[in-house]
């Protein structure tokens, strides 16, 4: 079982709920170190003070905040764990909003899942995980960990709570400074973009294939590198980027792409063209087309290849 990272309880109005929290994702990247291209040799650092130059433990490192140039004021952990600040222990809901008010640029790091403490707790926990998934919103919470207060999302997940960290408004950044200028479009190009996400939709990502290719390649670099042979060639064809000149033609092709790649006919063959799909009307078996899942052949080739657990 994971340790937890943090205990305390959820503040919902007058109800309170024991609980832990921890961590709901796990990293499997590969691990490079630092080494001297000479001969091998592990590259090290080592924590000094620079005032005597002396190395130290982690037991004899604190904390402190630097309030004006070479001026630290020390902070013990003491100092922190007696902030005058709420939700120390405390997962305070401090309202519920609709599922679809959160805009996905406010999500932050880390996911948690919220786990009852103690037979006392799976009563309380049990009502506000329904109760949320009766109305279809969502809690937003505040709540103190690793020497910060944050901004949470708490919501169900399966049988489980999860906590998601949110970004405080302030640290969004406004999209003024990188928006581009007015762009004339015709219907016709905004139709055509439709048609192509209509043709590209699924209706579950296990549709798709989510394999970590980059990882999948890093291992085989170090697998070959370790039986002194050279890698095996990568499969699949390389796109090159180029620049989009007729913005129709492209998304033409992009659509008969599209429809190859789901069995659904061959690329520049004699399916319609966008400009036609614009002009047909639209049969009512289209859209079950579009959510068809793949040949189970298929199917099992991707889940086959997806990243195995740690």
């Amino acid at each position: 079982m994971p340790r937890p990272l943090w205990s305390g309880a959820i503040s919902f109005g007058l109800v309170t709920v024991p609980c832990k929290l921890e961590n709901a994702t796990e990293k499997h990247d590969v691990s490079l170190r630092q080494v001297h291209t000479e001969d091998g040799g592990r590259i090290r650092y080592r924590k000094t003070c620079e005032i005597d130059g002396q190395e130290l433990r982690e037991d004899e490192i604190g904390k402190g905040y630097e309030d004006r140039k070479d001026h630290v004021i020390p902070i013990t952990d003491q100092d922190l764990k007696d902030m005058p600040l709420p939700t120390a222990r405390a997962i305070e809901i401090v309202a519920f909003v609709p599922a679809g008010d959160i805009d996905p640029v406010q999500y932050g790091a880390g996911s948690y899942f919220i786990t009852p403490d103690g037979a006392v707790a799976a009563k309380p926990y049990v009502l506000l995980r329904k109760a949320l998934e009766r109305n279809d919103k969502v809690a937003v919470a505040k709540f103190a960990l690793r020497d910060r207060e944050r901004l949470g999302l708490l919501r169900p997940l399966e049988d489980a709570l999860l906590l998601s960290g949110l970004h405080w408004a302030d640290e969004i950044r406004s999209s003024e400074e990188i928006t581009p200028p007015e762009t004339e479009l015709t219907e016709d190009e905004i139709k055509g973009a439709l048609t192509l996400m209509d043709t590209m939709t699924v209706t579950s990502l296990d549709e798709l294939d989510v394999t970590d290719h980059y990882t999948e390649a890093l291992h085989e670099v170090i697998d070959a590198k370790a039986e002194h042979r050279a890698p095996k060639p990568a499969g699949g064809e390389e796109r090159e980027s180029a620049p989009v000149v007729d913005l129709m033609a492209a998304l033409e092709k992009s659509v008969a792409d599209a429809r190859e790649r789901r069995g659904e006919g061959p690329a520049g063959g004699s399916g319609a063209t966008v400009h036609e799909m614009l002009t047909k009307p639209k049969r009512t078996t289209a859209k079950k087309t579009t959510a068809k899942k793949a040949p189970a052949k298929t199917t099992a080739a991707k889940k086959s290849t997806r990243r195995k657990s740690a």
